[in-house]
């Protein structure tokens, strides 16, 4: 299910709708972090890079010392050094790379004679881009966690650890969905992190370590500044995760690394923050992190459920102003739930026969505030079994029962 994203609809987008799904995409502008890549929306593109050089895949190793695959984390809350001391080693830099073919624009004929052989080639024109992210090593033979924007497209992956090791990267999947993804190097006997997935709480000490704008091994820290933060507050609406919302600074370059807590257990990876803004950093939660990155390293990929609407949260303003607008051929009674503004066509919805117009009151039994409870049904629903929504419809209830299909994928 997609919330909130354009797709063109069997039925026409009735006006308040329309208006406030663009105003609820267009309300806040996210970065993503990593592999050189800064994006405003949901949409990524990588960047130039920042004097960033990939590392050489036949560079001499140099001499290390083999850390242990046990790291020692503090039997208590610690100091920050303790804690960096432990966890940095499994913390990688990924240095990302890919061949970009663009076409050369036709120059006239009269600029050719006049510029002679200054004139740029016509035809296809490769070039290099080149980003750095982080990531974390979870297995002792290799598997490293690290945000999927931070590898897409790559044609090479490069994995640096702290020890000055080298290797290349397999890319095992990625879900550009939830922003996860896997690689794999070729090591054994490798230091990895420590997981907790205990509830957090708003003023927890938080830690960030990465390799922002290319400076390894960087280390900020602040506190959780909230939970639970929804893709829609955050300014990315088809993200199908939550947020941490941290003050520990994050900046390009973070992407993938670990948010800690005091004890030096990964709490979540870090991801993005908001364009223009200070003290406002995101971080994927690593239960998300850990039931991602399972169903990628078992199929090398992740399949979300989809139903195909777009909705905006119903508030008095949109049922008057649909009720005034003698050419939307509905009238809407309630007062609360999710008000379909879009359906998009030959998706379970359309076929179960949902309209532009109609209003989710309840998703399997269950009471819906807002559009982002629904997408969180769906996601739970899964693609096995049938999905029972109830819907008014000009002042009546009905049901309406659909299975879910997978996600398409992103073009």
């Amino acid at each position: 299910m997609k919330a909130n994203h354009s797709n063109h609809s069997s039925d026409q987008p009735l006006p308040a709708g329309k208006t406030v799904s663009k105003r609820v995409a267009t309300s806040l502008a996210l970065v993503l972090l990593g592999a050189g890549t800064a994006t405003t929306g949901a949409y990524y593109a990588w960047g130039q890079p920042r004097n960033l050089e990939p590392v050489a895949a036949n560079a001499a190793q140099p001499t290390y010392e083999t850390v242990p695959a046990s790291l020692a984390l503090p039997a208590e809350v610690g100091s920050v050094a303790d804690v960096v001391q432990a966890v940095g080693p499994a913390v990688v830099r990924i240095n990302a790379s890919r061949t970009v073919t663009s076409q050369s624009p036709q120059v006239p004929e009269a600029f050719r004679q006049f510029f002679g052989d200054q004139v740029p080639s016509e035809g296809p024109q490769e070039r290099t881009e080149r980003g750095v992210g982080s990531g974390f090593i979870v297995q002792e033979d290799g598997q490293i966690l690290t945000n999927a924007h931070v590898v897409e497209g790559a044609d090479t992956v490069q994995v640096t650890l702290k020890d000055g090791r080298s290797f290349e990267g397999k890319v095992l999947g990625s879900d550009p969905v939830t922003d996860v993804a896997v690689i794999d190097i070729d090591a054994n006997d490798l230091p990895t992190v420590a997981i907790n997935q205990a509830e957090l709480q708003p003023g927890e000490v938080a830690i960030a370590i990465g390799n922002p704008l290319g400076l390894d091994n960087t280390v900020t820290v602040g506190i959780v500044s909230a939970t639970g933060r929804t893709s829609n507050q955050v300014g990315v609406p088809d993200k199908r995760v939550d947020f941490i919302q941290t003050d520990a600074a994050i900046n390009p370059g973070n992407s993938g690394g670990p948010l800690l807590n005091a004890r030096g257990e990964v709490i979540g990876m870090n991801t993005a923050i908001i364009s223009g803004a200070q003290g406002l950093g995101f971080a994927i939660p690593i239960s998300d992190i850990e039931r991602i990155s399972e169903q990628i390293v078992a199929t090398g990929k992740v399949e979300h459920p989809f139903i195909g609407i777009q909705m905006v949260n119903l508030t008095p303003e949109i049922r008057d102003a649909t009720n005034q607008d003698s050419n939307s051929g509905v009238s809407v009674e309630a007062d609360s739930g999710v008000f379909v503004d879009k359906v998009i066509p030959n998706s379970p919805a359309a076929r179960a026969g949902l309209r532009a117009g109609d209003v989710v009151r309840r998703v399997n039994g269950t009471a819906i505030a807002d559009g982002q409870a629904v997408q969180d049904a769906v996601e739970a629903n899964g693609l096995s079994r049938d999905l029972r929504l109830e819907i008014e419809r000009d002042g009546e209830s009905q049901t309406v029962s659909l299975r879910p299909a997978p996600l398409p994928a992103q073009s």
